[in-house]
């Protein structure tokens, strides 16, 4: 008869290789954007022929998409789409987005470096020369998980320099939500410092966000 530890250990392994099996195999597909104007949650100006448009990945099925749990993180994923209908190009290089929750909490769109070393359990500085993952040094035994999620954070951000006319580009912003009560219900997205091809600021873009089970986009 196998003893408790060993039937314990088989016990582990079991449910260990599936989440193995899945890091090995799944790989994160950006989602295929429409343009901004077909979503629920969006702000057009007509006069600009500029639409912004978000897009909630904060539950299953949704954010079954990534091969990182982000909301076990405190992270909230959120796609972006800019469609530009006018004959000039837009510049969204320096744009800014921010979160403001129903009870006013303001939270800015963190960077890639910030989600990864939150998602990777990256603590404070490293010594020595430790392996890098991007640009962040990483110790220990996390480095072929760690590059997954890196990978898939450089896939998913929102990384368009410009929207070229008649042109839709869309990428991940993502918040840091823990801690944070009811961080979508009644929450909007600010988009600042979208300048037009002369380099004047477009007025900012006011978008409600909809939780990813309670909107039917059709996507």
């Amino acid at each position: 008869m196998l003893s408790r530890r060993v039937l314990l250990c088989i016990a582990v392994a079991a449910i260990a290789l599936p989440t193995v099996a899945l890091w090995a195999s799944k790989e994160f597909v950006q989602p295929k954007a429409e343009n901004a104007g077909s979503y629920p949650s969006k702000d057009a100006h007509p006069n600009e022929k500029m639409t912004a448009a978000i897009d909630a990945y904060n539950a299953p099925p949704k954010s079954d998409i990534f091969i990182t749990r982000f909301g076990e993180e405190g992270i909230l994923p959120v796609l972006l789409i800019v469609t530009n209908d006018g004959d000039q190009p837009v510049l969204v290089k320096n744009m800014r987005a921010q979160l403001v929750t129903a009870s006013r909490s303001k939270l800015d769109g963190l960077d890639v470096d910030d989600v990864f070393r939150r998602v990777a359990h990256i603590q404070g500085s490293s010594t020595g020369q430790p392996p890098k993952i991007g640009p962040i040094p990483l110790s220990g035994n996390k480095n072929k998980k760690a590059q997954q999620q890196y990978d898939e954070l450089m896939r998913a951000h929102f990384a368009a320099a410009a929207v070229e006319p008649h042109t839709t580009k869309s990428g991940f912003l993502f918040f840091d939500v823990r801690g944070v009560s009811q961080p979508v219900a009644g929450a909007r997205v600010y988009l600042t410092g979208i300048r037009d091809n002369s380099g004047n600021e477009l007025m900012y873009f006011e978008i409600p966000v909809v939780a990813a089970n309670a909107a039917a986009t059709g996507h």
